[in-house]
């Protein structure tokens, strides 16, 4: 049987910092699993119709986005339509997941965080109510690491925002406020946690052998669709 490709599938950010952050993902990625191309729904290019019309056999997309709203129920969907290619699957988005709720407790740690520390969960927001739920999810799962209630603020659509949560609890009496970021890499919406008057913001979940791993997990679940689709073609 044909290999699949695997396509990952990102936003796009005009940050230089975070589209090389991409990039490095793929790479490592591609250590495990093979060649694995990029493309984005926003912002750059290409776009996954452009990149799967350029590929001859099967294709696993992975959307890598932390929670499914508008780009993963309607853009992914729409550009596989778009691209005419006959033997794609689509696996489920990167988030919520355990891991990431790992990976988003190391990053607290690295920036300073403590057990008692009060923690926020920073992400971009949306205005899909899938999405929100998928956030409130992952909120859930590092609250179970952290041993606290945690908090969510967005960064662009929904509310409450994150400075006014951050003010919420030092207004509760919280010394220390942490801020997890709920993002994938550095761009615009993670530069503006710097002034929302936490004590620590986290770095974005970024390249972590473990997101890594997730990742290649995805690509392998969607392996069998793809070639399943593949075969109907024949």
């Amino acid at each position: 049987m044909n290999e699949a490709a695997l396509v990952l599938v990102a936003h796009g950010t005009r940050s230089p910092r975070g589209a090389e952050m991409i990039a490095a993902l793929a790479d490592a990625v591609a250590e495990q699993v093979g060649p694995t191309r990029v493309s984005f729904v926003d912002v750059l290019g290409p776009s996954p119709a452009e990149v799967l019309r350029d590929l001859p056999g099967p294709a696993v997309v992975v959307p890598a986005f932390l929670a499914s709203g508008y780009h993963v129920h309607t853009d992914v969907p729409r550009e596989v339509a778009d691209s005419g290619h006959p033997s794609v699957a689509v696996t489920r988005a990167l988030g919520p997941d355990p891991v990431l709720a790992e990976v988003l407790l190391r990053r607290l740690v690295d920036a300073g965080w403590q057990p008692g520390d009060a923690v926020v969960l920073a992400a971009a927001g949306s205005s899909d109510a899938r999405a929100l739920r998928d956030v409130r999810r992952a909120a859930a799962l590092l609250s179970e690491l952290v041993a606290s209630r945690v908090r969510i603020g967005y960064v662009a659509t929904a509310e409450p925002r994150v400075a006014d949560v951050v003010a919420g609890l030092r207004a509760d009496g919280e010394k220390r406020v942490f801020v997890a970021s709920y993002l994938l890499a550095h761009g615009l919406f993670h530069a503006r946690l710097a002034d929302v008057g936490a004590d620590g913001v986290a770095e974005p979940l970024g390249v972590d052998p473990a997101i890594v791993g997730l990742v290649a997990e995805r690509y392998r679940s969607g392996i069998p669709a793809a070639q399943r689709a593949l075969s109907l073609q024949r």
